[in-house]
Order: structure tokens, then sequence, then C-alpha cells
């Protein structure tokens, strides 16, 4: 039996195959009888080619939009990676324009204070034994650095520098409880003393400079420099601030220490509140051969600012010419 249904099939085989190649020849003959064939076997599938098609077209469908949602996905991720990479260039230039700007204010701030400007950048945020608030910048020594000079921002006064490395320095903060330093209002004759408060903060508070002198008057010291001298009285409270401060001006100050002795160079004379024979304004005055007067009670105060006055370093005395 078994013998029997393949010798069967093969046989149906042989018939298919060779009904093919009649067929076939029929065709490149051009037998029109392979036309109706044609026909009817169309007329048969016709009906499962349409149910294939009903089934198969919104498989068809759901593959394409899988595959334009890919390239969709894709890219939507390429547009958010170039808005990511646009946003990261719009934020550094406007730090570059802020800081830019900062430096234009430093740069003017500097110009009309008669500052030399030395660029440096914070380094580290701290405190030391000595100060509450510091902070350490990126220059020192090596790039003209010293201790005492004024640390600006854009703001104005930052700092002071109290301790200098090679490569480095410790600048304490305007806002630090031990930070005080003489200072004056722009554009009027008020004086006082700028302290730190601490938490970023700074007071100033005025001395009283109601106190008036007129033409003649004696103020009186200690001589500590002889000689004599009449100039214009320059009041200054920075050392690293000499604003106005001319060849043959009279230097008038609360009291100096070695940061203020490149002024001496360009002064005519010296006048001090606070100070004698030993202290630092008379031993610099008395090398550089002139006049010095210091413990003059409030002469930063009673004598105005380029007023024309005549300094005795050997009588201890300063006359008033004209205000």
């Amino acid at each position: 039996m078994r013998n029997g249904g393949e010798g069967r099939a093969r046989l149906l085989l042989v018939i298919l195959i060779v009904t093919s190649l009649f067929l076939i020849t029929l065709d490149l003959r051009g037998v029109k009888v392979i036309e109706g064939f044609k026909q009817g076997t169309q007329t048969v599938l016709s009906p499962f080619q349409r149910a294939g098609a009903v089934v198969l077209n919104p498989v068809k469908d759901f593959f394409s939009d899988v595959t334009h949602l890919g390239r969709t996905r894709s890219q939507i991720e390429k547009l958010e990676a170039e808005n990511a990479n646009l946003k990261i260039k719009l934020l550094n230039r406007k730090n570059a324009d802020a800081q830019l700007k900062q430096l234009e204010d430093i740069l003017d701030l500097a110009g009309m204070a008669g500052y030399k400007v030395l660029n440096a950048k914070v380094i580290s945020h701290g405190s030391s034994q000595s100060f509450s608030q510091t902070i350490t910048i990126d220059s020192g020594s090596n790039a003209g650095i010293k201790k005492n000079m004024t640390v600006l921002s854009q703001f104005g006064l930052a700092g002071v520098v109290k301790d200098v490395y090679p490569n480095s320095a410790l600048i304490q903060l305007a806002s630090d409880p031990a930070f005080k330093v003489g200072a004056r209002i722009a554009g009027s004759q008020q004086i006082g003393i700028l302290s730190g408060r601490g938490n970023r903060s700074a007071s100033l508070q005025l001395l009283d400079n109601s106190t008036t002198v007129k033409v003649g008057d004696v103020l009186k010291g200690v001589a500590c420099s002889a000689g004599e001298y009449t100039g214009t009285a320059r009041v200054i409270l920075d050392p690293f601030d000499p604003s106005g401060l001319e060849a043959g001006d009279i230097l008038v100050t609360l009291n100096t220490d070695p940061s203020w002795t490149p002024l001496f160079l360009a002064s005519g004379a010296v006048v001090v509140n606070l100070g004698a024979v030993g202290s630092h304004a008379s031993i610099v005055s008395r090398e550089l051969g002139i006049p010095c007067v210091a413990s003059v009670a409030d002469a930063t105060k009673k004598i105005p600012d380029g007023a024309n006055i005549t300094v005795n370093g050997s009588t201890g005395t300063i006359t008033i010419n004209s205000l």
C-alpha cells in the first residue's frame, strides 16, 4: 500500500510537469486557448488575491508605519541634541558677555582711580587663623602682587592682599569683621572708616568733618622731620588710591606703613593724624629730607583737600594759607 501510494504521487507529478511544458509550448506559439486558461485561472484565484490583500495590506502598512516612526524618532533625537548644544553655546555666550562686562567695569573703575590692573581669578574660598573671610587668587609675587594691595571687583572695593606667595595670594575681604580702611564719599569731602560686618557686608562710619578751619589758622603737632614746605594739601586715605596726588603735593593722611612709601617719593611734605618721632612717617620723611608733622589731631578732617598750607617740620605746625 505504501509503495502504491508513492507510485501514484510520482505519476501525478510527471503528469503535472508534462502538462506545464505543454501549456508553455502553446503559449510560446501564440495558441489562443492558453488565454482562456489564464483568464479562468485568474477568475478562480482573484477572490483569494483580494482576501490576501485585505489580510496582508494592514500588516504591510503597520511595518511601514513602524519604519517611519523609527526615522521620526531618530530625527527628534537629533533635533533634541542640536537644541541642547545650542542652549550650551547660548549659556557660554551669556557667561562670556557677563565676564566681559565685569572686566569693563573693573577697567573703568581702575582707570578713574589711576590703578594698574593685574588680572586674577579666585581659586578657593576659606578662612585662616587670622581672617574669617578670605579668598585665594591665582596670582602672586611672580605676577607683581604685593602685600596690602587693594583688590577690586566690578562693584568696587573687594578687599586687600594680606599674604603673598609666588603663584597665589590670600585676600582679606572687605566684609571681614577685622577689615578696616579709610574711605571718602565720591564727590564730597566726607571721610570715614569702612569696616566689615560679616555676611558679605560692610559699613561706613563717617567721621565728623564739621570742624572747619579758616585762613591763618595754625594746627599743632609733633615735629618729626625738619624743614618748611608750602604746597597743595591732598587728603589720601588709601595708599593704592592716591587720587589727585601730584609731584610736590603735601600728603595728609591718618597714619602710614611701608605700603605708603611710594607716595612719600612724590610728596613735598607729610602730615599725619597719628605717629611720633619713631613712626614710619617720621623715619621715611627724614630719610628723604622732607618736612613731617605727626600727631596732628583730626588733620584729615580739618585740612580741606586742595587747600594751600605750609608745613613746618621744625616747629611742628601747619598754617592754613588759602582754602
